[in-house]
């Protein structure tokens, strides 16, 4: 075998390893079958996989603070004591146009109750991000946040390539489930936001 034919080999079963960490790296096959298609959609999203995390197990709530599409700060500290529904997006992602509408109409259902909504554009520049709240009667702010320093706070709990992603905070601030991917159904976020809504005053507590 000469040297050439096994430099041929060694570099073909690296290409193949490197293949192998990057797809295996995903967090479901949805996502791994995304990177082989090639679609050049320009983004990853999750399949809509819902999960729920018990009040005893929640780790620590983020602390996040950014410039809101309003044009005023907000931090973390502005939603304390109240379930914050957070979802991850941007004008370009198609999922994030379809579930637009079913975010807007559970806002609307629950301010009632007091929950807050807060998006977080990953992306957009301020024009861009408030032309898609126009166009699709989003009425709920959003971070503006291409520095990606909101999803930095949420790291571990949002994949940075799945996009949207949906998030439940529990009145501590704590995740107390996520929507990886497109809300498939309304009544799914719906359940979710009701059943955190109906814990006692903080997470853990059973009095």
């Amino acid at each position: 075998m000469t040297n050439h034919t096994m430099m041929r080999r060694r570099t073909g079963a690296v290409g193949v390893l490197v293949a192998a960490v990057i797809l295996t790296g995903c967090a479901n096959t949805d996502l791994a079958d995304q990177y082989r298609e090639g679609t050049g959609k320009n983004y990853v999203s999750g399949n809509g996989t819902v999960t729920e995390i018990p009040a005893s197990e929640r780790g620590d709530a983020p602390t996040f603070s950014g410039t809101l599409d309003t044009g005023q700060s907000a931090s973390s500290e502005n939603y304390k004591d109240q379930v914050t529904v957070v979802n991850f997006w941007y004008a370009g992602c198609a999922p994030c146009r379809a579930e637009a509408p079913d975010l807007q109409a559970l806002y609307t259902q629950f301010l009632p109750d007091g929950v807050a909504f807060l998006g977080v554009n990953v992306r957009d520049q301020l024009p861009t991000a408030q032309a898609f709240s126009k166009t699709y009667g989003v009425t709920y702010p959003s971070f503006i946040d291409t520095g990606g320093s909101v999803l930095l706070a949420f790291s571990g709990v949002v994949a940075p390539n799945a996009v949207p992603t949906t998030l439940v905070l529990d009145r501590d601030g704590k995740v107390a489930a996520r929507v990886l991917g497109q809300i498939l159904a309304r009544s799914t976020l719906e359940a979710l936001i009701q059943k955190v809504l109906n814990e006692p005053g903080t997470a853990g507590n059973t009095t």
